[in-house]
């Protein structure tokens, strides 16, 4: 059996897995990132969390024949360099020959949004299909692409930020400094925006209510409100899956990919989320009279799928 490491850095955690052949993860550890130490510190957790993964898998690292890495920002992937990644507070970072000259094995850097995208395409959601769209719905809009079975990077290695085109012209403003990103409407971040919004302007709505009790307003807290039946709630969901509906479509006119995979907790709504959504889509594609139309689903790896995709990359 062959094995490979793949690794997922975030803003908070850091994930290590090791995947076989099969491409079935055999084991993961999460470690802090501690970004707030600077580069070394995140260094040594990295390192950290790969001894521990190699003991709790029972492998050996020379049975490890690849370690790719799925890291946030711009990837310079050819020289192994992390370019620019706001949230780590990195410009320049040599980290793929950093690994490398501690564990002697060949180092694949690539977008964490990018690995996530290629670990459904390998064995996720997105199997099978020869173009694909991933879009994850978190604190951001983190969005992959892959054309012809490759991973689309651009010409700079910062292609694919779909989070940050505009759905609404001067509207609420981006953590990117741009007004009306799709990531700033069609985010958990933004659904929490919107419920926000809602709430201050009927203060006696069900939604108060409900919030309170959980102690915050969550991407949940409209969803919920609308299964009970609460007017307010229920405008809510309609307009966040308006924008998110929106911004599908977009893509969907740009790129025509077999198959759409959408993630992230939003997700866990199934088929409340789902199907308004394709209907809505199915609405305002160009391609509406195609025989062949984007396929939309949702994720299958969850919280996997930066580890699976990262690993995998030195299996292609």
């Amino acid at each position: 059996m062959k094995y490979y490491m793949g690794i997922d850095i975030g803003g908070a955690n850091i994930k290590v897995g090791v995947v076989d052949d099969n491409c079935k993860l055999v084991s993961s550890v999460s470690v802090k990132t501690n970004s707030d130490g600077g580069y070394e510190s995140v260094l040594n957790s990295l390192f950290d969390g790969i001894d521990r993964v190699i003991e709790l898998s029972g492998t050996k690292m020379s049975e490890i024949r690849s370690i790719g890495i799925g890291c946030p920002g711009t990837m310079d992937s050819a020289n192994g360099v992390v370019l620019y990644a706001n949230n780590l507070h990195w410009e320049n970072v040599p980290l793929a020959k950093d690994v490398e000259k501690k564990y002697g094995k060949k180092v694949i850097l690539e977008n964490d949004a990018n690995v996530a995208a290629y670990g459904e395409y390998i064995a996720g959601a997105a199997k099978g299909a020869k173009n694909a769209v991933i879009l994850t719905l978190g604190t951001g809009v983190g969005a992959g692409i892959i054309i012809d079975g490759k991973i689309y990077s651009g010409s700079n290695g910062a292609g694919g930020e779909i989070g940050h085109t505009v759905i609404e012209v001067d509207g609420a403003e981006c953590t990117c400094g741009r007004k009306g990103c799709f990531e700033a409407y069609a985010s958990a971040t933004g659904l929490v925006r919107l419920t926000a919004e809602m709430i201050a302007k009927k203060p006696q709505c069900r939604l108060r209510e409900l919030a309170e009790a959980d102690g915050k307003i969550s991407a949940r807290t409209a969803f919920i409100a609308a299964k009970l039946g609460d007017p307010e709630g229920t405008l809510v969901v309609e307009q966040y899956i308006k924008y998110l509906a929106c911004g599908i479509t977009n893509v969907i006119n740009v790129f025509q990919p077999d198959i759409l995979c959408i993630g992230g907790g939003v997700c866990n709504e199934g088929d409340n989320l789902l199907i308004p959504l394709k209907e809505q889509v199915a609405k305002q594609i160009y391609s509406k009279n195609s025989s062949k139309n984007t396929e939309i689903v949702i994720c299958s790896l969850a919280n996997e799928a930066g580890m699976i995709g990262s690993a995998l990359l030195g299996k292609k």
